[in-house]
C-alpha cells in the first residue's frame, strides 16, 4: 500500500450517499436489534486492507478496532487470502466429527506450540461463544460440579451458556428465565487503583464459601468491559487460589490472544497457565474459527467417541478455517507482530498519557495494542466516536456505560497512521473541552 493510501481520505460526506441508500434496505430486512442506524452513523464497508477501511462511497478510514480485534495480521492479509483460496479450490468443507482432514491435524499440533505450555488437547469451533460453551462443559465433566465463578462486566458471548457467565446485566436480564442463576460474580480489580493482595483476599472470601464451583472464568484483560487490566500478581494469585480450592481456571483469551497484548497470549506476561484457554477472533484473520485448548488431564474427562460425539458442530475444523489459522500464525511469526504490539503499546501509552490533561478524560489503561481511554460518560464517548468517523477514523466504545474509547488497531498499522489517528483524537478532545 502506497504511503498516500495509508492516510484517511474523505470523498463524500460521512455517511455518504450510497450508505444513505443502503440504510433503509438494511432497516427493512434485518432484525432491528442488530445494527444501530442514525443519520450520522454507521458507514457501510466496501473493502479493507492492512489498517485501512474503504466504504461504499469511496471514503477511506484508519481503523483503530481491527474489526472487534480480528484483523491482527491486517485486513485482507494476502497470505491468509491465498491460503483460504488454495484450500477452497481443493476442499471447502469436511465432515466435522466423522471424516477429519489432514489440515485439521496440522492445526491441532501447531496450536500446542503457541498456547501456554501444558495445554495440549483442543476442541475446534467457529465462534468465541462456542469455545466458551465447550470450556464450561469440559469443566463440568472434569470436576463433577455444575456452577461457575466469573466477573462483573465480563463478556464471554451471548449464547445461553456463555451468557450465564457474562457479567453484563443488559444482556442477561431479558433471558433470565433460562440462564443459570448460580454463577458467582466477583469484582474485577483495576491495575490503576487496586492491589492484587486486596483483590485476592476478596476472591478468596467469595470462592471459599462455595463447594459447587467447577471453574473460575476470567479475561486476563477485560475487553468489552473497558480494556481493564488487573494489578500485577493477580492472575498468578488466582492460579494458586484455584489450585488450593480445587477449582479449574479458564482464561478467555478470545480478544487478548494472537499477539494483541504484546505476547502470543496475555497469560504469558506473568507466566500463568490456566487449565483451559478459549481463543478466537484473530485466530483466522477474518475467517470464523475458534478453539478451546485444555490440559490433557482435563480434556480427557470427555469419553472416547464410539461414533457419536457429545459435543460437536457441522463446521468443526472447517478446512478453510484451519488454513486461515495456520496462515495467520505464520504471519504473526514472520512479521513479529507480538513484538510490534509492544511498540504500538508504547506509542499509544505515550500519546494517551498526554490526553489526560483534557477535561472529560478520566483514565488511561491497557496493555500492548489493547488500550482504553476512559471518558466522563458514554454520551461523550459516543460523540467522539461519531466525530472521529466523520474525520476518517474508526473507533469503538466499550465499558459498562460505553464510556471508554477502545483502541485495538491492526498490528500491521504504521506509526504514521497511528500518530495521525491520535492527532485527530486529540483534536476532537480539544474541541470538546
Amino acid at each position: 500500500m502506497a504511503a498516500s493510501d495509508e492516510r484517511e481520505h474523505l470523498a463524500s460526506a460521512i455517511p455518504g450517499p450510497r450508505t444513505a441508500e443502503l440504510t433503509p434496505q438494511l432497516r427493512a430486512y434485518e432484525s432491528q436489534n442488530v445494527t444501530f442506524l442514525s443519520e450520522t452513523f454507521p458507514v457501510f464497508w466496501q473493502s479493507a486492507r492492512g489498517a485501512t477501511v474503504t466504504d461504499v462511497d469511496g471514503n477511506r478510514y484508519i481503523d483503530l478496532t481491527s474489526a472487534f480485534g480480528v484483523a491482527n495480521v491486517g485486513h485482507s492479509n494476502p497470505r491468509v487470502i491465498a491460503a483460504i483460496a488454495e484450500q477452497a479450490a481443493r476442499l471447502m468443507h469436511g465432515m466435522g466429527d466423522v471424516h477429519p482432514t489432514e489440515i485439521r491435524a496440522q492445526l491441532l499440533e501447531r496450536l500446542t506450540r503457541i498456547v501456554p505450555a501444558g495445554l495440549n488437547k483442543t476442541f475446534l469451533a467457529t465462534t468465541g461463544s462456542e469455545a466458551v460453551e465447550a470450556a464450561l462443559k469440559t469443566a463440568m465433566l472434569a470436576t463433577g460440579k455444575h456452577a461457575f465463578a466469573a466477573f462483573h462486566n465480563a463478556y464471554h458471548g451471548l449464547s445461553f451458556g456463555a451468557l450465564a457467565v457474562s457479567g453484563v446485566d443488559k444482556f442477561r436480564t431479558p433471558f433470565a428465565g433460562l440462564i443459570a442463576a448460580d454463577t458467582l460474580f466477583l469484582d474485577y480489580p483495576r491495575a490503576e487503583r487496586d492491589t492484587a493482595e486486596h483483590a485476592l483476599a476478596a476472591a478468596r472470601r467469595a470462592l471459599s464459601q462455595r463447594s459447587d464451583l467447577a471453574a473460575l472464568l476470567v479475561e486476563p484483560i477485560q475487553g468489552r468491559g473497558g480494556c481493564v487490566a488487573p494489578p500485577p500478581g493477580y492472575l498468578p494469585g488466582l492460579r494458586a487460589l484455584c489450585d488450593e480450592l480445587g477449582i479449574l481456571l479458564i482464561f478467555d483469551e478470545i480478544y487478548t490472544g494472537f499477539g494483541r497484548t504484546g505476547d502470543w497470549f496475555a497469560a504469558n506476561h506473568e507466566g500463568v497457565t490456566p487449565d483451559i484457554i478459549c481463543i478466537g477472533k484473530a485466530m483466522g484473520a477474518g475467517f470464523p474459527i475458534s478453539a478451546m485448548v485444555a490440559r490433557a488431564s482435563v480434556m480427557d474427562a470427555w469419553p472416547r467417541s464410539t461414533g457419536e460425539a457429545l459435543h460437536t458442530s457441522t463446521y468443526l475444523g472447517n478446512p478453510m478455517g484451519c488454513a486461515a489459522a495456520l496462515a495467520t500464525i505464520d504471519e504473526l511469526e514472520r512479521l513479529q507482530l507480538p513484538e510490534r504490539a509492544r511498540a504500538i503499546g508504547k506509542l499509544l501509552s505515550d500519546r494517551l498519557a498526554m490526553l489526560r490533561e483534557y477535561r472529560g478524560v478520566s483514565a488511561v489503561r491497557g496493555r500492548g495494542a489493547m488500550r482504553g481511554l476512559e471518558l466522563r460518560d458514554g454520551a461523550l464517548a459516543e460523540r467522539i466516536v461519531t466525530r472521529l468517523l466523520a474525520r476518517g477514523v474508526i473507533a469503538l466504545q466499550a465499558g459498562p456505560q460505553g464510556e471508554v474509547l477502545s483502541l485495538t488497531p491492526p498490528l500491521v498499522i504504521s506509526d504514521t497512521q497511528l500518530l495521525r489517528a491520535m492527532d485527530l483524537l486529540e483534536s476532537e478532545l480539544r474541541e470538546e473541552a
